[in-house]
């Protein structure tokens, strides 16, 4: 075990080393998981020591320690415990973990609620660590204040943490509205590969296109991610089915799974019967998503509620349009008419009108896409996000910090 050190030493170091909690982590995914392995990764490699621990169960594997396919060392708490009783060994092992950790680590940061806050805020408090915690969506501190364990959390937080960090102005109020100081509050948004995820090399994409059976002629509009009634997916495919009935070539790619999976399948054969313009991926590895996107024209997300999407975000890097839900997440990436189209999420007509648009004006798709990927670049790349922790983490360690603290 490392031996402890002074909060000057640590104010002063270059390096820090962070113990990150989330409930779970590639590969399960979803937002907050992605992230979770990107900033870890990104901190690793800028010199920093990261720690992730999370509970198991498929997909995980059955281990207690293990290294991702990063390189990052990932304790897994929890393997056979199934349901509510899942949540509470690992909220029990979360407390033990940093009570018996004492010297290891000089930032513990809880990425994820649940009741492993409950007990590992007190602990982490008791150890004399600095605590910061980041909420993953939009609506998760009203739903904290409506069960007393929530509510004991965010009493704990407002407390102890440093920092909350959020991802848009709307999460602010919310938090503002359960008692935090806007003084509390850090905007810290989700990174992107922006290497990973990029424009495609002449060539790649079409022959992506072939060897999956995607005509090289069709208009892809392309939705990446969970198969969730709160996606608003039925109104995307009811939306791309009225404008494909006048554009032969449009074609939709429904890339992920979830559980409105037969659903949606179902809804698209009733309103495109005998076609196979509408298609279904199923779950696919993460390294896959990149190119899914890259044999793609339009990305698509038209959510009635999202935190801070790391799908719209990906489709940016990669230099596609976007049509998007006229919401406060996405606005904060999309500027209208710049970046991508916004329209009312539960408007199938609307939806359709934007598609049609799209389908029959290659130069605004490609304006959109280059812009979007401009600014994805210039403000949410891995690197840039990194530096914002590492100003978090300096302020965390040094006891008297009268930093300004900022939420945008």
């Amino acid at each position: 075990m490392l031996a402890s050190r002074s909060a000057v030493e640590i104010a002063q170091q270059s390096r820090f080393r962070i113990l990150l909690i989330c409930d779970s982590y590639p590969p399960v995914l979803g937002g907050s998981e992605i992230e979770a392995q990107r900033v870890g990764a990104s901190l690793i490699a800028r010199g920093h020591l990261v720690h992730v621990i999370c509970s198991g169960g498929p997909p995980m594997p059955p281990v207690r320690e293990w290294t991702d396919p990063l390189n990052i060392p990932v304790g897994i708490l929890t393997r056979r415990s199934r349901g509510r009783w899942k949540d509470i060994v690992f909220a029990l092992e979360v407390a033990r973990k940093i009570w018996r950790s004492k010297g290891e680590y000089d930032i513990v940061y809880f990425l994820m609620q649940g009741l492993h806050v409950a007990t590992g805020l007190p602990v982490a408090r008791l150890r004399r660590l600095p605590i910061v915690m980041k909420i993953s969506g939009s609506g998760i501190v009203t739903m904290m204040r409506a069960s007393f364990i929530g509510r004991l959390e965010l009493k704990w937080l407002r407390r102890w943490a440093l920092r909350l960090m959020l991802l848009n102005e709307g999460m602010a109020d919310e938090a503002a509205a359960a008692g935090f100081s806007r003084e509390q509050l850090m905007w810290m948004p989700n990174p992107v590969n922006i290497d990973e995820f990029r424009p495609a090399l002449p060539g790649k994409a079409a022959a992506w296109r072939r060897d999956r059976g995607i005509p090289e002629n069709a208009c892809v509009v392309i939705y990446v991610g969970r198969l969730s009634q709160e996606k608003g997916l039925r109104g995307l495919i009811g939306g791309f089915a009225r404008a494909a009935n006048t554009v032969s070539e449009a074609l939709l790619l429904v890339v992920g799974d979830g559980p409105m999976r037969p659903e949606l399948e179902a809804l698209a054969r009733e309103v495109m019967p005998n076609q196979n313009r509408i298609r279904f991926t199923g779950r696919i590895d993460a390294a896959e998503v990149p190119s899914w996107l890259r044999a793609g024209d339009i990305f698509a997300l038209t959510s009635p509620a999202e935190g801070f999407s790391c799908a719209l975000l990906e489709a940016m890097a990669t230099g596609l349009a976007s049509l998007v839900s006229d919401i406060p997440a996405n606005r904060q990436l999309i500027d209208p008419e710049a970046q991508g189209i916004a329209v009312p999420y539960d408007s199938e007509e609307a939806i359709a009108q934007a598609l049609l648009r799209l389908f029959g004006d290659r130069e605004l798709r490609h304006r959109l896409g280059e812009s979007g990927r401009r600014r994805v670049v210039e403000n949410y790349s891995t690197d840039r996000v990194a530096e914002r922790y590492e100003a978090l983490f300096r302020e965390a360690a040094t006891p008297t910090s009268s930093a300004p603290r900022e939420i945008r």
